[in-house]
């Protein structure tokens, strides 16, 4: 495993550093204050804050923007909307810098590297036909819209991606979209103006060529938001996961990413990096709440002794430093492994890293919890919504048990 970033990369990495500690670190306490303040009754929370577009805008003046286009497809795209207007980065180039934009909580989306809007370039990116990319990932690129990835489903498991129950069939010229979705994030944000929509459109055909992914604006009639999802009591406003019915949907055929029956395809190209982006976001908000932990347990004082001298503190600490450089290096392997030999090779590396990192960091997280006592449970430290988000990631792009069924199935392979 070769982990070491190119030197464009590194350089990078201490600019992104630089501009998360002297841009948004001494605003973000404030900024969560006022969305609190929005979300008590002061105002709306789904419109998002002035503060969030002038950091956007400061982001891309400095060169910090899109920094997740993946090398080798960026072409045009990255001179027009990457970094600095050079080639996009390798997955092992871009890990430090998000884990870098994962100690806060705003950093990601400041940067133009947030999911699922990430996620969803990255499709258009690699999948979208000429007209695609023009009229939906340019604006995005851009930043001047949003988009959601609507693919879970209320009524069946959607841990076997196969169950998709919603449908997509072809009528003529259109396809015509009905069903129901939930937990499609970024659907509260008043700039979603895209959804990529997962839908099965033959029923008869081999398992894995039963569905497809097609390009929904978020105005078509028959397209309904019918609730926001709380997350554990919070919304994750302005961003926020919603339930979405689509009822007699229709858009053109031309809208179809790839073709007719190739979801699955398309998902698994698109979350290999997202789950390492995913995970290496996880272990900067581990190393965020290990620092809290090491000062907070140095600063207060009970039973005439420094709380981190307690009940064996030390021996925890040590041990969330373990777990964090463990993660760190199983998801630099995964990063390495798609860089050499595809999202295909990298299959079992990429389930470690999605069955692992979240549980390790959730336990990290916990621990700064207890240090903190009480104030650890509340919003006045950002603790109890990492181990949140640590919490849904253990759901999220498949849950622990079908990453592990996949790295056993691996392993038992090889004694077939």
């Amino acid at each position: 495993m070769n982990s070491e970033p190119s030197a464009h990369a590194a350089e990078i990495l201490d600019r992104v550093r630089t501009f998360i500690a002297d841009e948004i670190s001494p605003i973000e306490e404030s900024y969560h204050a006022e969305v609190a303040a929005l979300r008590a009754g002061a105002g709306d929370p789904w419109v998002p804050l002035p503060v969030l577009g002038e950091l956007r805008a400061k982001a891309r003046a400095a060169g910090l923007w899109n920094m997740f286009l993946p090398a080798g497809h960026v072409g045009e795209y990255a001179a027009r909307f990457g970094t600095d207007g050079r080639l996009g980065l390798t997955n092992v180039d871009y890990a430090p810098i998000a884990e870098a934009t994962g100690r806060s909580e705003i950093a990601p989306y400041v940067f133009n590297c947030n999911a699922p809007d990430s996620g969803n370039m990255e499709v258009l990116l690699r999948y979208g036909t000429e007209e695609q990319r023009a009229r939906w990932l340019e604006p995005l690129l851009e930043g001047s819209i949003a988009s959601a990835f609507v693919m879970t489903e209320p009524g069946i498991a959607s841990s076997d991606a196969t169950n998709m129950a919603a449908t997509a069939y072809p009528d003529g010229d259109d396809m015509v979209l009905n069903g129901r979705k939930w937990w499609s994030t970024g659907i509260g944000n008043p700039h979603c103006e895209l959804l990529i929509f997962m839908g099965l459109s033959d029923p008869d055909a081999p398992r894995r060529s039963r569905h497809t992914m097609v390009l929904v604006p978020r105005n078509t009639p028959g397209v309904t938001v019918e609730r926001m999802l709380p997350s554990m009591g919070l919304y994750d406003e302005p961003f926020g996961h919603g339930e979405v019915s689509f009822t007699d949907v229709r858009v053109p055929a031309a809208n179809v990413l790839l073709g007719q029956g190739r979801a699955s395809e398309i998902a698994q190209g698109r979350l290999g990096a997202g789950r390492v982006h995913h995970c290496m976001r996880l272990i900067g908000l581990a190393e965020m709440a290990l620092e809290r932990a090491c000062r907070r347990g140095r600063e207060r004082h009970a039973f005439g002794k420094p709380i981190i001298e307690l009940g064996g503190n030390k021996e925890r600490i040590a041990k969330a430093r373990i777990a964090i450089d463990t993660a760190r290096l199983l998801v630099l392997n995964a990063a390495w492994k798609l860089d050499t030999v595809g999202a295909g090779g990298a299959l079992g590396e990429v389930s470690q890293i999605k069955a692992h990192v979240p549980s390790a960091v959730a336990e990290v997280i916990d621990f700064a919890i207890q240090i903190h006592g009480g104030g650890g449970l509340s919003d006045d430290f950002p603790l109890a919504t990492g181990w949140m988000l640590a919490r849904q990631l253990r759901l999220a792009d498949g849950p622990d048990e079908v990453h592990l069924g996949v790295i056993s199935r691996l392993e038992l392979g090889k004694y077939a």
